[in-house]
Formats: structure tokens, sequence, C-alpha cells
């Protein structure tokens, strides 16, 4: 089967939805990873929100079903925030978004039209920063989506978690990055372990893993195929450093010290690590092997989307729409000839692949909360 080809659409957070599924037509992909997050959250780096989650119900999902099938394509949703750290407040309006959000994939069709809904952990550095603090994380986990992903069992959804280690999330005058559960492949596997549903997977970004100088096709030689149900394309290219080496995240000091001896420093809280977002094919070579992470996923029998998530420093960073649309090109372009079919018209997604989304004419649920299922 040749895999399909996505975008997620933070990368068109300048326009509406309409005008986000017209440009899914014209750079030819397969469908859309809905970004819905909060209009009142606390992230203002590449975040999007293409769906109005306060008034969407059985209507709203059935009119969403025949957009997309107009268009030919497919969907899933998702909002990437800290779950179980940050500000309390905060972090209780994460989990009921999440909760909605699994509510809305439900009338959407959940797992019978494979809408699934992405989210991030997060981390509690408040319990990290005590002894024993990442098995206090996972702990911290099991208790608040252990519920949560009964609650998406239920209604036949699955949730996905994204492993960015969101390495930006916390000042630079602390001396770690790690800021997101999902961050390391091990975390995963003893999350499955705590949690032990089968209603919730991953959503694999390999540029995470190049970043901190482990292999994508041995994290996919390790993975439960059974869990790995969407892959982020986004690249990094790395760049060594010869005064804070790329293991460690780079420190803040007084710019005095830094002028003097001549040794950059930090200055914002996602310059930490050394290197710069690319996209597959477009304009910059990366520092990971494509070909050899496509066939290892190809061996191990992964037919599902993969989604473009434009972040790169020469396209979505540009803030330019003819250069965010010429990323996504080029990067579906890049892919063709690793995931789809040779034919007279050169490497092709085989039309006979593509299913419209069933209307299940599903009824109206009411919203939950945390405190009801606690």
């Amino acid at each position: 089967m040749a895999n399909p080809i996505w975008i997620m659409t933070s990368a068109f957070d300048q326009l509406n939805l309409d005008q986000t599924v017209e440009k899914a037509t014209e750079i030819g992909v397969q469908g859309l990873d809905l970004c819905v997050f909060r209009k009142d959250g606390t992230r203002d780096d590449f975040v999007a929100t293409h769906l109005d989650y306060e008034n969407f119900g059985a209507d709203q999902a059935k009119a969403l079903i025949e957009k997309f099938n107009g268009a030919q394509l497919r969907l899933s949703i998702g909002a990437f925030e800290n779950l179980i750290g940050g500000d309390p407040m905060h972090r209780l309006k994460n989990q009921n978004h999440l909760l909605r959000l699994i509510r809305m994939a439900h009338l959407l069709g959940g797992d019978e039209n494979d809408v699934k809904v992405g989210t991030f952990v997060g981390y509690n550095h408040e319990l990290g920063n005590e002894e024993g603090g990442f098995e206090k994380n996972l702990l911290e986990y099991q208790r608040i989506f252990g519920p949560i992903i009964r609650y998406a069992d239920s209604l036949g959804v699955t949730v996905l978690y994204e492993n960015c280690p969101m390495e930006g999330w916390r000042s630079s005058g602390f001396s770690g990055t790690y800021n997101n559960l999902t961050g390391v492949l091990a975390a995963r596997k003893l999350m499955y372990e705590l949690v032990p549903e089968k209603n919730h997977g991953e959503i694999y970004d390999p540029s995470h893993d190049v970043w901190q100088h482990t292999d994508p096709v041995e994290v996919i030689k390790n993975t439960d195929m059974n869990r790995l149900k969407r892959i982020h394309v986004k690249s990094t290219r790395n760049n060594p450093d010869p005064f804070w080496g790329n293991m460690y995240p780079m420190q803040q000091i007084p710019t005095e010290w830094a002028e003097k001896l001549g040794i950059h420093s930090s200055t914002n809280s996602w310059d930490r690590h050394q290197y710069e977002a690319t996209l597959p094919g477009f304009g910059l070579g990366d520092s990971m092997d494509w070909r050899a992470f496509c066939s290892i996923l190809k061996e191990k029998g992964f037919s599902c989307p993969f989604e473009i998530e434009n972040e790169a420093k020469l396209s979505k960073q540009t803030g330019k729409m003819g250069a965010i649309v010429q990323g996504c090109k080029a990067a579906v372009q890049n892919l063709a000839p690793l995931l789809w079919e040779l034919t007279d018209e050169g490497w092709t997604y085989p039309t006979s692949e593509y299913h419209p989304l069933r209307d299940f004419n599903r009824k109206d649920i009411p919203l939950v909360t945390m405190d009801e299922i606690l």
C-alpha cells in the first residue's frame, strides 16, 4: 500500500479552514491533521485553531465530513500542550480540552474513520526536580492519562502522543531541556505498560531524534508498530558546536562574558540545541537518511499517513505563504519516489487507495471534564 501524505495545519495559521483545504489541494496531499489549539492557550509557536471547538456538535461533524469528502481529503485533529505540568490552571484547561477533542473525534467517526487525536503529555518539573523525578512523572502520567484513555476507548477513539521534547518550554536559565515525557522511546514503552489499553500510540517525528544524535531507523526497529499511527515529516540540519558540544543544551551566560571571550550563548529558550529545522528536499540538505527511514517503515508494514509538519527556517519561518507552500510541495516531491507508485505521470499516489470518510450519523453526546472521570 502507498502511504498517503498529509499536512499538519499549524503551517497555515494565517488561513481559515476553507483556504487551508484549497492549499492542500494545490499541494497535492491526501489529508490534513487539523490543529485545534485552545484560543486562550499559552503557546505562541506553530499553533493554529482550524475548527470551532466551542460549538462543535453532530451537525458540524456531518458538515465537516461532507467538506472533506468533497475535496477528497482525510483528517485527524489535535492540540499539543502540557497536560501533567506547568501552571495548574492551564494544565487543567489542557486536560479538559483534550477530552473535548476526543468527543469531537467520536462524532467524526473516531477509529472507524481513522480520525485520531494528537497530543503531548508534557512534564512536571516540580516532580522532576525530586529524586526519582522521571519515575514520578510516569506515575503522574498514569494518574491523569489512564482515565483519559479509558474515556477515549469507550468512544472508539485513539489518542496519539508526539515525541518532541519541547526543548524551548522553559527559560534557558535552566540547565535541562527535557519538557515532554514522550521525548524518548524508553518513556513511551513504559507508558504503554502503565496504561495498557490499545487505543493510544504514537506520532513519530524523526527530526527530534536526529538532533539528539539518535538514528530514527534504530528507533523504528525497537518501536511497537501496533502503536505507530502517524509519521511527522520534518528534519534537521545538525550544526556541530565547538564551544558547547552537541550532547547538552547551550547554557545562558552573562552577555559581557560571552562578548569578551567570543563565545555564543543562549539568547532565547529555543536556540539551545545546535540544529536548524528543515524540510526534506527544500533548500538545505539535512542530517537524516530519508530513504533508509522510509525503507524500514515499509519493511515493518507501516501503511499510515506521513504528515508534513512545516516548521522549516526557509519555509514556515519566513512568514511568506509562497515559501510555506513551496516547502510543502518540495517535501511531497521528495517523498513521492519513496512512498508512491511509478506511473507514466511519474511517482503518484494511486487514486484507488482513497476512501471517503463515512458518515455514521452519530448522536450528540455531552462534554465531560476531568473532575467527572478522575
